[in-house]
Formats: C-alpha cells, structure tokens, sequence
C-alpha cells in the first residue's frame, strides 16, 4: 500500500484494499510491511469486512498457489493468517513429509511452542520470495493457539506438514521470514528443484551444496 493508505484507519486500508477485487496483489520479500511485525486482531474489522477480507485470503492464496497466506503478506500488518492443503502429493511423500490434506482454516491471533525437542528439516518455499526454495529445520510438533474468525479458542497440536505450515504462516505475523530461518548454503532456484531436488527428503541436497541436517 502507499503512503496515503499507510496513515488511513486499517478498517478504511483493507476496504479500499478489497474494493480492488480479487485475487490480491503478494507482497514481495523487501517490502517493511513483512519486516514491522502485526497488531493482534481486536475487532477493528466489523464482521461483514472481516469475513469479505478472509474470504481474500481464501481465494488469492488459492490463485497463488499456496498452502497458507498471511495479512502481512498482501499488506494489512493484522495477526491474521489462513491455511489449507489439499496435499496432492505421491504416497512416499505424504509418509515422509506427514503431509496430510488440512481444510480450509482461519488462524486469528495464533502463536506456537515446539512439543517435544524433534526436528525436521525439509525444502520450503513462500509466495513472497517467488522462485526458491530454501531447507528450514523446525519444530517437529507443536502447539498452536489463538482463536479462529469467530472468536472461538484453538488449543490444537500440530505434527509432521501441517506443523510446518502453521509455523511457517505465525512467522509471517512476527514479521519473519523463512528465509531466516533457513540453511543458507541450501537455496534453490525453482528450476534446481525441478531437476536436481525433487526427492522426498533433502539429503541428496545436503551433501551436494554442503549444509547440515538436524
């Protein structure tokens, strides 16, 4: 958003947002508004604009495509983030990666802390930095809480993907990026994942580029 909208009341910034139709623009990684962090969500969207602004998320992440979308990513510095993954993956995949499908999910407020001291380490990727992909290690498990979009409590364990998408879409609301996260020796280009780096798990990936695994 620009500098006007920047000082505007953040209901007016995302109904002016919205009146642009759908999907949303992605912000790209070196835009501040990935950098500074959100606000925690306390009603300053009346409920018909929360629900126009989730269904937003709903459909430009799945434009995207993606698995999670975060407010910080199409410029609304809100403690809001969506998820879902149909998880169209090979079976050797889904057993290696615990990618399950995960339905559509509204995350209002969410925070996590790891379960048990397991990690895994795996590709990622994010529709804010288009074209790599990079191995983070993270928290095999963890408990998430924070409400959903209507106002209900969620105390609910994560494990093996769907761990990792909702780690990964929290991190955007504290204004982190995976990339921070991740084994730097590890990016890729989409194209090196294409040819080089498709297996289930990055090992192959480890040894050749020369970083480590957990």
């Amino acid at each position: 958003m620009g500098t006007t909208g920047d000082r505007a009341p953040l209901a007016e910034r995302v109904g002016q947002l919205l009146d642009g139709g759908v999907p949303l623009a992605i912000v790209a990684a070196g835009d501040p508004v990935l950098r500074q962090g959100t606000v925690p969500y306390d009603g300053q969207l009346e409920p018909a604009l929360l629900a126009r602004f989730i269904e937003a998320l709903r459909v430009t992440m799945r434009a995207a495509p993606g698995v999670g979308l975060a407010a910080p990513q199409v410029g609304v510095p809100l403690r809001i983030a969506v998820i879902e993954d149909p998880a169209p993956v090979p079976e050797e995949v889904r057993l290696i990666r615990g990618r399950v499908p995960q339905p559509f999910r509204v995350l209002v407020n969410p925070s996590y802390e790891p379960v048990g001291d397991a990690r895994a380490a795996f590709f990622e990727g994010c529709l804010s930095v288009p074209g790599w992909q990079a191995v983070v290690a993270r928290p095999a498990e963890v408990r998430l809480s924070g409400q959903d979009e209507h106002g209900r409590a969620l105390d609910e364990v994560f494990t093996g993907w769907p761990a990792r998408i909702v780690q990964h879409e929290t991190d955007h609301l504290d204004g982190v990026l995976y990339l921070d996260r991740a084994e730097p020796r590890s990016l890729a280009s989409s194209q090196a994942m294409a040819e080089r780096w498709g297996q289930p798990t990055p090992q192959e990936a480890a040894r050749a580029l020369g970083f480590p695994l957990p």
